[in-house]
């Protein structure tokens, strides 16, 4: 059975900043997202030159908030996909403990999170 991969988390890591999208794959469109550009988060940081997992865990509650403000934190029944492991070898080995805090913000805050594993998990996704 083939999993329609509707919702997907994008993350985008750089030394000063994260940022976290939901886009609809069906469409193309960001469909909730949240960065440490933005004024309200930035100013409850204390980043200084670079952004630690405790600015992706923000990141990622904030990004929770959203999806419920949306109605989609189930993802519509489907749940939101991340690739964890395509997502770090994208970001760089040293950046997992950022990208598990984005994840991990989500799971918490009740966002259903389908953890994919396509190369190590033949069996599907893993649903957490």
């Amino acid at each position: 059975m083939t999993l329609l991969k509707r919702y997907v988390l994008r993350l985008f890591i750089s030394l000063k900043y994260i940022t976290a999208n939901v886009v609809d794959r069906n469409n193309g469109r960001i469909v909730a997202t949240a960065s440490t550009v933005e004024h309200a988060i930035k100013n409850s940081l204390e980043c200084g030159r670079s952004c630690n997992a405790k600015a992706a865990t923000i990141v990622g509650e904030v990004l929770a908030m959203r999806l419920k403000v949306e109605s989609l934190e189930q993802g519509q029944g489907r749940g939101i996909h991340v690739d964890v492991n395509k997502e770090i070898e994208k970001k760089g080995f040293k950046n997992r403990t950022k990208v598990w805090a984005v994840v991990n913000a989500l799971k918490n805050n009740g966002v259903k999170v389908v953890l994919e594993d396509d190369e190590h998990n033949p069996s599907g996704p893993r649903y957490q």
